[in-house]
């Protein structure tokens, strides 16, 4: 099987799955979205309202933010693959619950797996927590580093973008221009992968 015809199986299983109570509220699942042969992946924590509705990942309020951030340096969704540490909406946006995300993880797993990316771009709080555990204690801390993880695979939090639209400010030190200065980096580190790409 090539890596579609395996993304297109995980996506069924997940389309499918009962693991844990968030299938019961859930109008759609959200599995991910993008081009799984990409150097850089994003995670998410979980679908919102807008997320549940289409079944697409970042596509409400914050997801308009999340492009405008990826096309402030010529990216787009196409270069990137997108994806939630948990793959139905939570009620009320809370927060994953930790038996939530164990039984969605092997659905993380098995799509992190796929794609084989390069660098995970960890989306907010919870996110990181899923790959770095307690040992780094805020995002506020982490952004803009990055961290090893499993095999050859970095790990570079950001904020999330809902973070941002309650943080409106520009000035120098606030979040949203922390996280101007993080996807310049995401990108200087996404050119490096594409010319490497290209000279094997």
């Amino acid at each position: 099987m090539n890596k579609e015809e395996i993304m297109e199986k995980i996506i069924e299983r997940i389309k499918s799955c009962n693991a844990c109570r968030l299938a019961e509220t859930r109008t759609n699942v959200v599995p991910g979205e993008g081009n799984i042969n990409s150097p850089i992946m994003f995670v998410g924590e979980g679908p919102g309202e807008e997320e549940d509705k289409t079944g697409r990942p970042f596509v409400g309020r914050a997801g308009k933010l999340f492009d405008k951030i990826l096309e402030s340096v010529k990216l787009n969704r196409k270069d990137v693959y997108i994806a939630n540490v948990v793959k139905c909406r939570p009620p009320k946006n809370r927060v994953p619950l930790p038996d939530e995300v164990e039984a969605c993880s092997p659905y993380l797993m098995a799509q992190i797996e796929t794609i084989n990316p390069r660098v995970i771009v960890p989306l907010g709080a919870t996110a990181m927590k899923y790959f770095l555990g307690n040992d780094v204690k805020s995002i506020t801390a982490a952004r803009g580093k990055l961290f090893d993880w499993k095999g050859d695979i970095k790990i570079f939090p950001m904020f999330h973008p809902s973070y941002l639209l309650r943080n409106a400010s520009k000035a120098p030190g606030s979040p949203k221009y922390l996280t101007w200065e993080d996807v310049k980096k995401l990108k200087k580190m996404y050119d490096d992968f594409m010319t490497e790409n290209k000279s094997r």
